[in-house]
């Protein structure tokens, strides 16, 4: 049988999704949850490896497993033995072939930064502080130019082993909650730190910093060292994984 699984988590006390030797990771606490449960060694496959730190509302895990066992029984053990911060939201059987990486028709992330003058000891743990007020609309200027097919060559990580820079954005937007500034990008796929380097070169743009068409250049440079620095992991959270055929997981 095949299972798939929606599953929400606190990344801060994690060393990210896939499972390390000797380090607590989401992968290595829910394979341990699964395996105790079912009585053999679990692997689950995941829509994407979340970097340490990296949160997550809509990841989506998958496993095989022998036995045929009942899905609700199953969430509510997973979730009494997995580690702390890990919610299994949702359970289902799915297809043999069902593969939640490369099926994947989109992906959905979001950042938060929390900016006021201090910080809050209540959104400390989701989102990056900055005390220098950002100029919202020109960061959602910047941000839309974003959307498209593109080479994202400038905003992926120095050690990402993609072989194709380029990437397609379906949503490329920037959103004001009170005091907190949300970036939400909806895209078929993402290179390494891509989404945290976008952030980090767009506070830029809210500084005054980066005019919008230093930014928009970013694009034909094909540079990652002209770009902005690397923003905190504990501002990102992957909000969900759109399917063609998922049960309870369209678009979020």
């Amino acid at each position: 049988m095949r299972v798939g699984m929606v599953v929400e988590y606190d990344g801060t006390d994690y060393f990210g999704w896939q499972v390390q030797p000797d380090r607590p990771t989401i992968q290595g606490s829910l394979e341990d949850a699964l395996g105790r449960i079912l009585g053999e060694s679990v692997r689950l496959e995941a829509a994407g490896r979340t970097d340490s730190g990296v949160h997550a509302r809509g990841q989506v895990a998958v496993f095989s497993t022998e036995r045929t066992p009942e899905l609700g029984p199953l969430q509510r053990s997973a979730n009494a033995l997995c580690g702390q911060g890990i919610v299994v939201r949702e359970v289902h059987a799915v297809a043999d072939d069902f593969d939640p990486r490369r099926d994947a028709r989109s992906r959905t992330y979001e950042y938060r930064i929390h900016n006021a003058r201090w910080p809050s000891p209540f959104t400390a743990r989701f989102s990056w502080h900055c005390h220098r007020p950002l100029d919202r609309v020109a960061m959602k200027r910047a941000a839309a130019m974003l959307v498209g097919e593109h080479d994202f060559s400038s905003f992926q990580a120095a050690d990402c082993d993609a072989d194709n820079p380029v990437r397609q954005l379906f949503e490329s937007d920037i959103l004001t909650v009170g005091d907190e500034i949300v970036y939400r990008v909806r895209g078929s796929a993402f290179l390494r730190h891509m989404v945290r380097n976008i952030i980090g070169t767009l506070v830029e743009a809210g500084e005054g910093q980066r005019s919008l068409e230093g930014f928009r250049s970013l694009l034909v440079a094909r540079d990652r060292t002209l770009a902005g620095a690397t923003s905190p992991a504990r501002g990102l959270c992957l909000v969900g994984v759109e399917y063609e055929r998922f049960p309870g997981n369209g678009p979020p």
